[in-house]
């Protein structure tokens, strides 16, 4: 047999191991859950604690590692002073500092949207229910399902 001909035949026996049909055997009791999976939505109280974790821990902590390593890197800037490494390392810091700038701004947002979320909903909560208000309200008269005899 040539290298084609067992080639072919590899092929070919390749091709039947890697079936393409797909054979549903059953889904789990209970109702199916969405691409967020059970656990979706979360309750104020844990909006709460995601905005307390990150403006306790997540800031403050990024902030002292940001620190550190900026003190690590002037220095490392000083030792390398008038050489190309050293003009690349200040470069570098640059970029990181502007980085540290851009995270620290998207913890705040975050902190921001999780505090502001469960105010966001209340209010639109109390605005849908004022809007169905006057349809829950009986409606005085002859044609009070609002119909006007038909």
């Amino acid at each position: 047999m040539g290298f084609d001909e067992e080639w072919g035949l590899l092929r070919g026996q390749a091709a039947e191991r890697q079936s393409t049909h797909m054979q549903l055997n059953g889904t789990g009791d209970g109702p199916l859950s969405g691409p967020g999976g059970k656990d979706f939505a979360s309750t104020p109280a844990q909006k709460a604690a995601a905005a307390n974790t990150i403006e306790t821990e997540l800031e403050p902590n990024t902030k002292k590692a940001t620190d550190r390593a900026d003190e690590t890197s002037a220095a490392a800037v000083k030792e390398f002073d008038g050489w190309d490494t050293g003009a690349g390392l200040k470069k570098v810091m640059e970029t990181w500092d502007k980085q540290v700038k851009v995270l620290m701004g998207r913890l705040s947002m975050e902190k921001g949207a999780l505090r502001g979320a469960s105010s966001l909903f209340a209010g639109n909560d109390q605005l849908i229910k004022s809007q169905f208000t006057p349809l829950l309200k009986p409606q005085p008269g002859p044609y009070a399902s609002g119909l006007d005899g038909l």
